[in-house]
This record gives C-alpha cells, sequence and structure tokens, in this order.
C-alpha cells in the first residue's frame, strides 16, 4: 500500500493536481500571511501544548468510542461503533479546527474573526471561540439556511456574534463563503479568516485536516485499546469534508476500507443532489482545485441536500486526490436514506445525530448487514441533531402528505 500520511500536500499546496491558491490579489497578501503563520505555529511545541490544553479542558476531548449494540444487533452484520463529536462542547467536530485558527488568529494579532457556516455547527463553534478569546465575530449564513437551522442561529446571537444573512445565488453555504471571502479581502489587516473546511485555497486544506485530524488519533488509539484491532472499515458524511478527512488520516496508511458518505438529496439520477465526486468533474472554485457540481462551461450548479452542512456543490482537494487513488469509496446517500438512519439511531441508541451525520450512518447502515457480526464499523457521529429537529419534524410530515395523496 502507498504510504500517503505526510506526504500532501506540496509546497504550493497541492494534493496531486488539485488544491493550490487560485485567488485575486486582494486576497493574495492575506493568504501569504496565514501560510507564514500556519507554517510556523504547525511545529511551535508551546502553540501544539496549548491546542491540546484547550481541546481537553475547553472542548470536551476525547470524545466517546461507543458501541452501538442495540442498532448492530438490529442490523445483523458488522459491529456498529460511533466517535462521538457530538459530545463536544459545542455539539460537533468543528470546535477542533476553530479552537485551532483562534489560536492562530490570537497569535497573529487579529482582533476580529469572520466564518462562513451553512448547518450553523462552524458559526457556532467560532462564535464559541470569540467570546472565549474576547474576538469580534461576523458569520456569514446563507438565507436559506438561516430558516433551516434556526436555533443554530439563536446560539450565535447568544454568544455575541453578528449573523449576515446572505441572499446571493442560492442563499445556501456557497453563497456564504464567497461572501465571506470577498469581505475578507476587503478587511484582513485586523480580521481572520476561520474556514470550517478542507476546501479553500492553501493553506487551509492542510490546516484543517491537521486540527481536525484529532478524530482520527483518537478513535485510532481508542478502537486498538478495546479490540486490540483496527476497524475494517471507516465511514464519515462528506460535504466540505473536514470531518470524514478528520476521521481518514490517521488510517490512511492502514489495511481499513473507508467510504465517504455523499448527499445524493433526491437520488443522482436527479439535478437535486450534493454529490461532488459521485457526479461532479474537476474545476476551481473558492481559490482551489477539486470536483466540483458543474456543466461543460464550468458554471457551478444547484447543490441540494436535506441537511444544510451538506449542500455544497464542492469537495476538499485531499478527498478528490483520495477518490482517484481509490483510496476511499465515495458513495451517494438520498435525503430518504439519511432520515430513516437519523429515526434508528434514535430508536436504538437514543442517540439524536445531526442530519449531517445520519448520512455516514445511513451509508454503514446499507453495509453492515453484508458483513460478518466479527467485523468493526468505525462510524464518525460528526454532530447531534438538536438544530435539526424541525426540519427533521417538517419533512416526516410531508412525506406522509405524499404518501396520503
Amino acid at each position: 500500500m502507498k504510504k500517503l500520511i505526510g506526504q500532501y500536500p506540496d509546497a504550493t499546496g497541492h494534493f496531486g493536481p488539485y488544491g493550490g491558491r487560485f485567488v485575486g490579489e486582494t486576497l493574495m497578501s492575506a493568504l501569504l500571511d496565514v501560510e507564514a503563520a500556519w507554517n510556523a505555529a504547525k511545529t511551535d511545541s508551546a502553540f501544539l501544548a496549548d491546542f491540546r490544553a484547550m481541546l481537553r479542558d475547553y472542548a470536551g476531548r476525547p470524545t466517546p468510542l461507543d458501541h452501538a449494540q442495540r442498532l448492530s444487533a438490529h442490523l445483523g452484520g458488522a459491529q456498529i461503533w460511533l466517535k462521538r463529536e457530538d459530545c463536544t462542547h459545542t455539539g460537533a467536530h468543528k470546535i477542533n479546527n476553530v479552537v485551532g485558527q483562534g489560536l492562530l488568529a490570537r497569535r497573529m494579532g487579529k482582533t476580529r474573526v469572520i466564518a462562513e457556516t451553512g448547518a450553523g455547527q462552524h458559526g457556532v463553534a467560532t462564535a464559541t471561540i470569540a467570546a472565549r478569546f474576547g474576538f469580534e465575530c461576523k458569520v456569514f449564513m446563507g438565507a436559506e439556511d438561516i430558516a433551516r437551522q434556526a436555533p443554530n442561529v439563536r446560539r450565535m446571537e447568544l454568544l455575541g456574534a453578528q449573523v449576515i444573512p446572505v441572499q446571493s445565488g442560492t442563499r445556501t453555504l456557497k453563497d456564504a463563503m464567497n461572501e465571506a471571502l470577498r469581505y475578507w479581502s476587503s478587511a484582513s489587516e485586523d480580521t481572520f479568516y476561520v474556514i470550517g473546511s478542507v476546501a479553500g485555497p492553501h493553506p487551509y486544506p492542510e490546516m484543517v485536516r491537521n486540527f481536525q485530524r484529532v478524530i482520527g488519533d483518537e478513535a485510532r488509539a481508542r478502537f486498538l485499546e478495546k479490540n486490540n484491532r483496527l476497524p475494517d472499515l471507516l465511514v464519515a458524511c462528506v460535504g466540505g469534508g473536514s470531518n470524514a478527512i478528520g476521521l481518514f488520516y490517521p488510517f490512511l496508511d492502514d489495511p481499513c476500507e473507508m467510504i465517504g458518505a455523499e448527499a445524493a438529496g433526491d437520488g443522482l439520477d436527479t439535478p437535486r443532489h450534493a454529490a461532488s465526486i459521485s457526479g461532479g468533474s474537476p474545476g476551481e472554485l473558492h481559490g482551489s482545485i477539486s470536483y466540483l457540481l458543474q456543466n461543460d462551461e464550468g458554471q457551478i450548479h444547484e447543490a441540494w441536500s436535506v441537511s444544510a452542512g451538506l449542500d455544497y456543490p464542492g469537495v476538499g482537494p485531499e478527498h478528490a486526490l483520495l477518490h482517484d487513488l481509490k483510496r476511499v469509496r465515495y458513495e451517494g446517500v438520498t435525503d430518504e436514506e439519511a432520515i430513516a438512519a437519523f429515526q434508528l439511531l434514535c430508536k436504538y441508541e437514543g442517540i439524536i445525530p445531526a442530519l449531517e451525520s445520519a448520512h455516514a450512518l445511513a451509508a454503514a447502515i446499507r453495509v453492515a448487514p453484508q458483513r460478518s457480526r466479527n467485523e468493526n464499523i468505525l462510524v464518525c457521529l460528526s454532530g447531534r441533531g438538536d438544530k435539526d429537529l424541525d426540519h427533521v419534524t417538517r419533512y416526516l410530515k410531508e412525506a406522509k402528505g405524499r404518501k396520503s395523496e
């Protein structure tokens, strides 16, 4: 097996043919400043010690590794294990990365932070760390997502952040990131842009991966401790891809299968999905080359998912490379499958997952009955579903109405 850990990105931020830094002159200076600060910080033992201490004492790490015994018995095949990122301080994996970037912003002397957000979990994490460090905070969020994720909007505002509705385009995550980048280009002197995904221009894909790899590092050590072996299969949802790369990266040189669950929406044979690898092609978006949903002229297609955190029309460049290398298998999960998985986890384990995480769970549920009982599937439960309760209730009510027609 080809060794992958530590091989990417190269000095120019490329993961094979993907990644890079394709931005205008107004953003280039800001990105070069972030890169210089990051290159110094990532090998600074004091910075790394501060990061680990804050994850432990503030973010609530390590998170549990939980054997979903009743769900496994119900499915009748492989054993399902959950890496419980929903148990962090903010209820999702996003806090890991934001702690790291917040420390970097403070190290650079910034006084303000901005962020984009879809489901709101990255926005909540950024608002949380802004309050902790005394930063002024603005969060750009599509107007459609503000309507879908009202509980997280209230959380951000209670934490002192200004939530800025984005009315352009599809009024979702892609458009929020467009507006955040545009704002940063004129405010970078005192402002740090906290990107929540492994998408975007160099150095963000590497930086976010390194801050999120704590998920996989913990999971690998704990699984070995509990089972004296590694899991047979890892599964995580993929929008931009931060929780997935966080879980996968420490296992890349191990003989473990990996599945990235993309949002197939109404189906990959329809225009209403957000599966950038399964249904896309290489192109450039937000300063980076990766797989995108686009037409033959390179115009970005609208992405759709029942999950506000997955309806992004691109994916991080490292995922694009892992797909091409056939190291990770990327599979679509429909809205219907995700909602069914959401309900199963509630019923059998007493856990309400985020809709994003429910996509990963659905992919595991699809595979588990085909595997033997002594095989193990490790699922990244990337966040909790409080934010999705109204949305799921509405979806189920509408689905019931359609069936009765």
